[in-house]
C-alpha cells in the first residue's frame, strides 16, 4: 500500500517532530477522526511523555484527538500495541485474519465499538502496514 501524505499531515509532523523530539514513523487521521501518531516501540514511553503532557500539548496545538501508537514489527505485538489499553487473552493469525480473543465482555464490547467501528478502524491501521485480510474478535 502506498502511503501518501497531505500538506496538513506534513505540517503536523514538522511540529510533531519540533516539540517532541522523537523520531516519527508515520502520522495519518484514522477513521475515527484522530490524528495518530506512529513511533517506534521503544520511543512510546517519551512521545507520550509524563503524566501524557505531549499528548496533551499536541492536543492543545493541533485542537485535534492525539494518539500515539507503538511501532512493532511483529504482527501481534503491534495489535496489542494497536488495541492497547484493552487486554488481551491471545492474538492469533491464520491466512491472512487476525483473531483477537478478548479478557471479558467489556474488553470484546470495546474492541468491536458501535456497528463495529473501532474493530473496522483498527482493520484499516493494521493493513497499513501487514498484510492482513481482517480483524476479528472471538468469544
Amino acid at each position: 500500500m502506498k502511503i501518501k501524505y497531505t500538506q496538513d499531515l506534513i505540517g503536523f509532523m514538522r511540529l510533531f517532530d519540533n516539540a517532541i523530539k522523537v523520531k516519527l514513523r508515520d502520522c495519518f487521521i484514522d477513521n475515527q477522526g484522530k490524528l495518530t501518531f506512529v513511533v517506534d516501540n521503544e520511543d512510546i514511553g517519551k512521545a507520550i511523555g509524563k503524566n501524557a503532557s505531549n499528548i496533551k500539548l499536541l492536543e492543545s496545538k493541533f485542537k485535534k484527538k492525539i494518539r500515539m501508537l507503538a511501532y512493532h514489527s511483529d504482527k501481534k505485538e503491534f495489535i496489542k500495541n494497536l488495541i492497547y489499553p484493552v487486554k488481551s487473552e491471545e492474538i492469533n493469525e491464520e491466512e491472512g485474519i487476525i483473531t483477537i480473543k478478548p479478557i471479558n465482555r467489556e474488553s470484546r464490547g470495546l474492541l468491536i465499538g458501535r456497528n463495529a467501528a473501532n474493530l473496522r478502524n483498527m482493520e484499516a491501521i493494521a493493513k497499513r502496514y501487514f498484510d492482513i485480510k481482517e480483524i476479528k474478535v472471538t468469544d
